[in-house]
């Protein structure tokens, strides 16, 4: 992705350079930490499950230097939150709306956030409660070597772009609609509804990349791709409990997730992005 010497946003609030003492919350370990993997992995509208979560202290209050390298990713994923400013704010101005810029939290370890505290381990998540992203950004290194991502900025890029959808969705009452769906429905039937609201994000990512063409470099479609096959609840599931419970499925597979991501890239039409009328 084409990125050097454009805009950055001034909604970054980099935290990392303090040092975090954010723990697993109550009943971690690696079965806490797997059942946050498959319920939040890249993120969701995570206030229900993170407000449930016991308040940790995220911070020990001692700062460090951050090395070149996290000043640069710092940078880059200014100017990507940026774009989706952009994006979003002519999309919304088009549809008589304006559009209410959330903030982006980068941390390390562990963060308190207006949902609860929360660790590394739920991976990136957006705060409907404070209407901010929040994101480790180790989470990429494992969403490569762990899960099989192929990595690359712009896999960075469809993150920071679907946790914004979720901020748009916020922004026109969809989370909330769906959230009041929610309590009179079936665990399992609750769950297609939670698919679905991913899968719009999905979407949404897509047509920021949509309106960002003159950005993107060879591989780029790729990487996001690659990404989202990753974080497929059927692929996750499969790496991490060895087999498949599609009733449990919050996020939608692998292929949804790839399929609703092209779709918004391609039309580039947020009227083709109703993912409950069409979720299977």
């Amino acid at each position: 992705m084409k990125w050097l010497g454009r805009r950055g946003s001034s909604n970054v609030d980099d935290r990392r350079g303090l040092s975090g003492g954010g723990k697993i919350i109550a009943g971690g370990g690696i079965v806490g930490v797997i059942v946050l993997l498959v319920q939040l992995f890249l993120g969701g509208d995570s206030g229900q499950l993170l407000s449930q979560l016991q308040n940790q202290n995220a911070g020990s209050g001692e700062q460090r230097e951050l090395s070149e390298a996290e000043k640069q990713q710092g940078e880059f994923v200014s100017v990507v939150l940026a774009d989706t400013e952009d994006v979003w704010g002519k999309l919304f101005e088009e549809n008589g709306n304006r559009y209410k810029e959330p903030q982006m939290v980068l941390f390390t370890n562990g963060v308190q956030t207006a949902c609860g505290g929360a660790s590394s381990a739920v991976g990136p998540f957006y705060c409907p409660a404070d209407e901010k992203v929040y994101i480790d950004l180790g989470f990429m290194n494992e969403l490569k070597t762990r899960f099989g991502a192929q990595g690359g900025d712009f896999a960075t890029a469809y993150v920071i772009a679907h946790e914004v959808g979720h901020h748009v969705q916020n922004l026109l009452g969809t989370s909330a609609k769906v959230s009041r769906m929610q309590q009179n429905l079936s665990e399992t039937e609750a769950n297609r509804l939670s698919v679905a609201l991913e899968l719009q994000a999905d979407f949404y990512a897509g047509i920021f990349a949509h309106y960002n063409k003159q950005y993107l470099e060879a591989g780029d479609i790729e990487e996001a791709m690659s990404a989202a096959n990753a974080v497929g609840d059927d692929a996750i599931q499969q790496k991490t409990q060895g087999h498949i419970v599609p009733d449990a499925f919050t996020h939608g597979t692998s292929k949804q997730r790839m399929y609703w991501f092209m779709k918004g890239y391609e039309t580039g039409d947020l009227k083709q992005g109703d993912t409950f009328a069409q979720l299977d």
